[in-house]
């Protein structure tokens, strides 16, 4: 928006340094909810710390494991309730599908976001595009949906706020070089009898 209106000749129009469009919101002070606080979680959480917000997280086996202290652990409908910012990164499961719902969402402070690079069914989307047409969240950030690509008929697609990308998160150049190296490096060990990341 604000790009937009620099191009579109607001700025140089006014008598003032700056313009502003629409409410700015500081991330230093505000609680960042992290569902699924594995490696990256983990991750996102410590990025979260250095713009100064406090972290909540749900994620039962690696709570059991941690002895960090920065972190408050709570349950899931709690997270919601008190996070400024909700980012998901947990793995489908039948047990979680869905876990982003009305309900879920009714929780949620006004002016929250949330954002998914997990896996889309996570989030049931109409009952998010419903919460941001009524205004009850300020924005969610997407970069999976339930079925993918996306269909033309996704309620994402027309709700307010919503800024999707095409599950791009994990296509950097090094990432993908990345993955390919685990890959020869899974097949090698598992020639050689010493298998890496095997799921029984």
């Amino acid at each position: 928006m604000h790009d937009e209106a620099v191009r579109d000749g607001e700025w140089s129009g006014q008598p003032d340094f700056s313009i502003r469009k629409t409410r700015l919101v500081e991330l230093a002070g505000k609680t960042m909810g992290i569902a699924g606080y594995g490696r990256i979680g983990h991750r996102v959480g410590e990025l979260a710390r250095a713009f100064g917000m406090a972290i909540l997280a749900d994620d039962p086996v690696a709570q059991a494991g941690s002895s960090e202290a920065s972190v408050t652990w709570c349950e899931l409908d709690e997270l919601f309730a008190r996070s400024d910012v909700i980012s998901l990164h947990c793995p489908l499961t039948d047990q979680n599908r869905g876990l982003v719902n009305r309900d879920r969402l009714r929780l949620m402070r006004p002016g929250a976001f949330l954002i998914n690079t997990a896996r889309g069914a996570l989030v049931v989307e109409d009952d998010l595009a419903e919460a941001l047409n009524a205004g009850r969240l300020a924005g969610a950030a997407v970069d999976v949906v339930s079925t993918e690509p996306i269909r033309p008929d996704n309620p994402l697609l027309k709700a307010k706020n919503c800024l999707i990308t095409p599950h791009i998160a994990w296509a950097t150049e090094e990432a993908r070089a990345r993955l390919l190296e685990t890959t020869v490096a899974n097949i090698s060990a598992f020639l050689a009898g010493r298998p890496l990341n095997v799921v029984n």
